[in-house]
């Protein structure tokens, strides 16, 4: 096997053994076969779509669905890879008659099947691979980029299946999908330019954004305008059921099964910003979040005294300790773990109310969420009023993904460093990072300095913020006085980065790590044009950002 498309990947250059997320080979090559499928699939798609043919939706919502499962940290169950390719197998049969009913009945793309549903998996895995990749295009840099546009769409791909999921879907998204997989898979036999591929990894940061805002619209629409509300982070007497991962529809769900049941419902890891909407925190069984980010959740999930539902990624090998009533679902999957379809997630309130629960009430542990876009550009006059004052200094985001590596320490360092004056608006799991601190109210406003924006796709709320008060101080996004510190780690994060940077954001400070799937050609690219940067020592980079 050959994986790196993860911040973690052994060494910094790509995990052959096995994955540091504990992939298995059987699984890498199987999610590398995969892909290719898909790519075969989409391109007679779009290219149905090209002379007027309208393509099935449940072709559209299985790519989605397929791109999800090979995010890191989603999807590690051989059988369940085995299903999708034997149905993208299927769609493949679809898509090509797709094609040949608006082509005369003649099929001129000619393209191979990816697949042999009776043959090695591994061995048809490995014409696939990234290795591979390289062998058939012949430059490494042209190759690095179709990487960049491959995770940037994976990422994409899971926002829309999290705005599916609640009904909310957009025929342009499937056709931008369609034509970048195309366009991929035709890049591998005939190597655009360079510029050209950069220009299509910049499109996915745009279509990206609009995949953001769709979501938003969704989760405001479903669950009203997150407002800013207190979490309690300690646990109740009683019994438990925890959910985690981002699907808010699917906490939904467990909320109405347990109703009345007396259980009570915590959320876990990203699932925390959940309790900023209305339509979520009105149910008073919601008691609170228990837990960090997902690396540590063999410890959460140990400790946890009743079922856990894991919704999206992030998912890691689960401990026997708690693997008989740990639950997957969506695109999500483990071997050997129990997986639920259709939000029949009644088994799992069963086992809440069998369950011990907790045995005892512990002394209440407060943090606020809810300060979504719409409540901080609500307050856009005042922070303008409050900066020409010289009351803010500067605005921070400091955010992204978390992981296991000791150098994340970096953006807890670089927060506690930030003038008194400052505000850090902060998103995704990196926020376990920030919201232990304690670091104070914003003057006489009462604000608290850090301000949690949600989940990571609300990155895009931080967009829209940065675009309100670029407005307001009458210049773009880089003559506001924001300093952006990203901690990334999985492909979501290379979403949003694109979207960042199609946006024409400047001097983004990015790490752990810089992508090992980046060559150091393709680096200087990003580096000249928009001045992105590794982190680096965090009182040193403060300085820095302070004088940008």
């Amino acid at each position: 096997m050959f994986c790196f498309q993860c911040e973690q990947t052994e060494g910094g250059k790509g995990c052959t053994t096995v994955g540091v997320c504990g992939k298995t080979p059987e699984v890498a090559w199987a999610q590398d076969l995969l892909l290719e499928e898909v790519k075969v699939v989409a391109s007679y798609a779009a290219a149905a779509q090209k002379k007027g043919a309208a393509v099935p939706n449940d072709i559209s919502r299985f790519t989605l669905e397929a791109l999800f499962a090979t995010l890191t940290n989603v999807n590690f169950d051989k059988t369940r890879f085995s299903a999708y390719l034997a149905k993208a197998k299927g769609y493949e049969a679809q898509a090509r008659a797709l094609y040949a009913g608006v082509s005369g009945g003649k099929d001129d793309l000619a393209l191979e099947s990816a697949v042999d549903l009776d043959g090695d998996y591994e061995k048809q895995g490995r014409a696939f691979g990234v290795q591979a990749r390289e062998e058939r295009v012949g430059n490494e840099d042209v190759v690095s980029v179709m990487e960049l546009i491959t995770y940037g769409l994976k990422g994409m791909a899971a926002y829309a299946d999290h705005a599916a999921q609640l009904g909310y879907e957009s025929d342009d998204t499937y056709k931008f999908v369609f034509d970048t997989l195309a366009k991929l898979h035709e890049a591998e036999r005939n190597a655009p330019a360079l510029g050209e591929l950069l220009g299509l990894a910049l499109a996915v940061g745009e279509a990206n954004a609009g995949v953001m805002a769709m979501l938003d619209k969704a989760h405001k629409e479903s669950f009203g305008v997150p407002s800013p509300a207190p979490v309690n982070r300690a646990t109740k007497k009683g019994k438990a059921l925890l959910v985690s991962g981002h699907d808010l529809g699917d906490l939904k769900r467990v909320l109405e099964l347990t109703e009345g049941t007396g259980v009570n419902v915590y959320t876990h890891g990203e699932m925390m910003p959940a309790h900023g909407y209305e339509e979520l925190r009105k149910h008073k069984h919601l008691v609170g979040n228990f837990g960090g980010a997902w690396q540590h959740q063999n410890l959460d999930f140990t400790l946890f005294p009743g079922p856990i539902l894991v919704t999206t990624n992030c998912l890691v090998e689960p401990r026997k300790s708690y693997a008989n009533r740990i639950y997957t679902t969506n695109a999500v999957g483990f071997e050997g773990v129990t997986h639920v379809e259709n939000r029949a997630f009644e088994p799992i309130v069963q086992q809440a109310l069998e369950l011990e629960g907790f045995a005892e009430d512990q002394p209440e542990k407060l943090h606020t969420v809810g300060f979504g876009h719409d409540a901080i550009v609500g307050m856009a006059d005042t922070i303008v009023q409050l900066v020409k004052e010289g009351k803010i200094s500067r605005f921070f985001f400091i955010g992204g993904c978390d992981g296991t590596e000791g150098e994340r320490s970096y953006f807890t360092k670089l927060a506690k460093a930030t003038p008194r004056d400052s505000v850090i608006l902060t998103a995704g799991c990196g926020k376990y990072r920030l919201n232990h601190l304690k670091l104070g109210e914003l003057g006489e406003t009462g604000l608290p300095r850090v301000l949690d924006m949600g989940q990571c796709n609300d990155s895009y709320g931080a967009v829209r913020v940065a675009l309100a008060l670029a407005e307001a101080f009458g210049t773009d996004v880089n003559g506001l006085p924001l300093s952006l510190a990203v901690s990334w780690f999985e492909q979501k994060a290379v979403a949003v980065l694109l979207t960042l940077l199609h946006f024409g954001v400047r001097d983004i400070r990015l790490g752990p790590a810089l992508p090992a799937f980046i060559t150091p050609n393709v680096l200087d690219v990003l580096v000249e044009k928009f001045a992105l940067k590794p982190i680096g020592d965090p009182k040193e980079d403060l300085a820095n950002m302070m004088k940008e």
